[in-house]
């Protein structure tokens, strides 16, 4: 097996260990993220790293954006004000990478605003986006929520118009990875600042899909 194949699989594992410590009740387990959601990001990367072919103008920006990932993961294992706003800020970061790599190869027909699916991304936002940012207040984090969302959806509407040039398989995982994104931090959204009491099992649906979300970007990069 390569390395790049033995990397992937190491973070497939890792993936669904954390995701299921994440959903248990046990105090102990929640300890045990310490080791492994900070592995997540350092994995994925030296699987990209490591894939032969790969564009450097994608990986390098992708790569990016999973160091992101990385102090975002680190943050968020704290509930608290501060961590929060410094993990929301380095994934916000981190969108920002991946749309360094997403614009130059997008679709330039449709135009943005004549496009079906940017026009249906950018309603989701206009909608959602405000009554997440009024919760969050109470937080005291809608100054970083309110920004973030608006990043989070423009690199969902690039991944979703990368052009046809480009690798069929890439585009796809690039932008089935860029929803599920947004399905991830939807939800987290919804656990912390909508659901009064969430079950574990809300956070355990989070990194089900965040995991899933950046290793369907990853794999998508390395085909660009």
């Amino acid at each position: 097996m390569r390395l790049p194949t033995r990397l992937k699989a190491a973070y497939v594992g890792l993936a669904a260990l954390d995701t299921a410590l994440s959903a248990s009740h046990r105090p102990a387990a929640h300890r045990a993220r310490y080791v492994t959601k900070p592995l997540l990001m350092p994995v994925l990367s030296a699987s990209l790293a490591t894939t032969p072919g790969t564009s450097l103008s994608a990986r390098l920006p992708v790569l990016a954006a999973q160091a992101g990932g990385w102090v975002g993961d680190v943050s968020l294992l704290s509930e608290e004000k501060k961590p929060f706003a410094v993990g929301t800020t380095a994934f916000g970061l981190g969108h920002l990478a991946y749309l360094a790599a997403f614009v130059p190869r997008r679709r330039r027909e449709p135009g943005l605003v004549a496009d079906p699916r940017a026009r249906t991304l950018a309603l989701v936002w206009a909608t959602s986006a405000p009554l997440m940012a009024w919760n969050a207040r109470r937080a005291g984090v809608a100054a970083v929520v309110a920004p973030y969302s608006a990043v989070l959806t423009s690199m969902v509407v690039a991944a979703t118009r990368l052009d046809a040039s480009t690798s069929t398989a890439g585009r796809r995982l690039v932008a089935a990875g860029a929803l599920t994104f947004l399905a991830s931090d939807s939800t987290l959204g919804m656990r912390k600042f909508v659901l009064d009491d969430p079950s574990p099992l809300v956070e355990g649906a989070v990194m089900a899909t965040y995991t899933s979300a950046q290793f369907l970007i990853s794999e998508g990069a390395g085909r660009l």
